[in-house]
């Protein structure tokens, strides 16, 4: 359902940055910018249309270089005012690009592999980058409450940001997440409110609220401010491009969710094209999913066009989105790219969180465990070429998902204060 603007939030005097409307994906009709999230005509999804900077690539490359060291160097391509890195917001972004060699030996790649680390950020997650945007289409509109429906890392991020730029939080999570995403959630003050049911469930309230006087005057992050908010993932484009000296990687391994963050770095990649701040060359992206909740992977093996939803039944339960708005796009991405789609088990999650820990001491929550567990796998089938550069996609801590490898993760021994007790437990080899 589309969501008129009221009143308070009409978009006549609305600037933001390049941003130049909105563009409903499906049929092209453009709609000034304003809190909608679906066409009038045709009930598509919308993103932001922008007017650009042209015609000097090697300017713009040098402002973007002098910029501050987060997202709002890249300010000249986002939906945000000019003047977004002097307002109060927690600055997320430009997070580490880690050349992981001994990665790459273990699993056999010889071309380059880099693991983009967002557990960096503010909260630990990449989801401060799409808050952050979605903060300032927030204060555009006049909106005083700040919401989501979210797996955990989103809502953690909501109430951090929410805090730090004076708005009041409130969020919506399924009622059995982790404990840490709750924890983390919650601190910052906010109301946090469990959900019975899954993220679908989660989800389908909050669109109903929306449409409801009691949500006037709220910003819904990823559901009337979803076209701002998706905009937030291309930062990881730009980011990775820009460490990687001004190149596109070959091939790209990231996890899928509700598949915005994979399509956005699509659209990300391309825009730098087109701005000839990279040079044009194929890659490849490639879609990792949980076995237990992947219906995109079960549609793109089965060569579907539709995605069909599932239940969710997974230890990743970031991921754990089981109708993904933007499945059917992912699907389109992987095939125009030439990559692929595929899931893995959680025994393979925990496995790979634990390769990833041991050969580069990354710590990634089961959604990395995914990623890295579904880029052994590709390489492993012959999808991914070893020969070519690769990014994989951390997109969050391992702290927040400690249950998942709690069970088979402790101490090597539990000794007396002793030398002799140390020699006797092997350990002096």
């Amino acid at each position: 359902m589309a969501v008129q603007a009221s009143e308070s939030t009409t978009t006549s005097a609305v600037s933001l940055g390049p941003a130049a409307a909105l563009s409903c994906r499906e049929c092209g009709t453009r709609f000034p910018l304003g809190p909608i999230f679906a066409c009038q005509e045709c009930f598509g999804p919308l993103e932001v249309a922008y007017d650009l900077p042209s015609g000097d690539p090697e300017g713009l490359k040098k402002q973007i270089e002098a910029g501050p060291n987060n997202i709002w160097r890249y300010a000249p391509l986002l939906p945000v005012p000019a003047d977004v890195a002097d307002k109060p917001n927690l600055n997320p972004g430009f997070t580490k690009l880690v050349q992981a060699d001994r990665l790459a030996a273990e699993l056999g790649v010889t071309g380059g592999l880099y693991v983009k680390d967002d557990s960096g950020n503010p909260t630990h997650s990449f989801k401060d980058r799409v808050v952050a945007i979605a903060v300032e289409a927030a204060r555009a509109f006049g909106f005083t409450t700040l919401s989501c429906s979210s797996t955990g890392n989103l809502a953690g991020a909501v109430g951090a940001a929410a805090r730090r730029a004076g708005f009041r939080s409130c969020v919506f999570i399924p009622h059995d997440l982790e404990a840490g995403k709750v924890v983390m959630a919650a601190v910052y003050g906010g109301d946090l409110v469990g959900i019975e049911g899954n993220y679908d469930d989660v989800n389908r309230f909050c669109s109903e609220l929306i449409g409801d006087p009691l949500g006037e005057g709220w910003g819904f992050v990823n559901v009337n401010l979803r076209p701002y908010y998706g905009e937030g993932s291309k930062t990881l484009a730009y980011e990775i491009c820009e460490q990687l000296g001004w190149e596109l990687p070959d091939q790209l391994v990231i996890p899928i969710a509700s598949g915005s963050q994979l399509t956005k770095i699509d659209k990300g990649l391309k825009e730098l094209i087109a701005l000839g701040l990279v040079e044009d060359k194929p890659y490849k992206i490639f879609g990792a999913q949980a076995e237990g909740c992947s219906p995109v992977s079960t549609a793109f093996k089965a060569g579907h066009d539709v995605v069909r939803p599932q239940k969710p039944n997974t230890i990743a339960k970031s991921l754990a989105i089981g109708n993904p708005a933007d499945g059917p796009y992912v699907l389109d991405i992987a095939r125009r790219t030439g990559g692929a789609v595929e899931d893995v088990n959680d025994e393979q999650v925990v496995d790979a969180i634990k390769l990833l820990a041991r050969t580069e001491g990354i710590f990634a929550e089961t959604a990395g465990g995914v990623t890295v567990g579904v880029t052994k796998k590709l390489i492993e089938n012959g999808q991914i070429d070893p020969a070519k550069s690769l990014v994989v996609l951390n997109t969050g801590d391992g702290l927040k998902t400690l249950d998942a490898v709690a069970p088979t993760t402790g101490p090597t021994a539990t000794i007396r204060p002793s030398l002799d007790a140390f020699r006797e437990a092997g350990l002096d080899k």
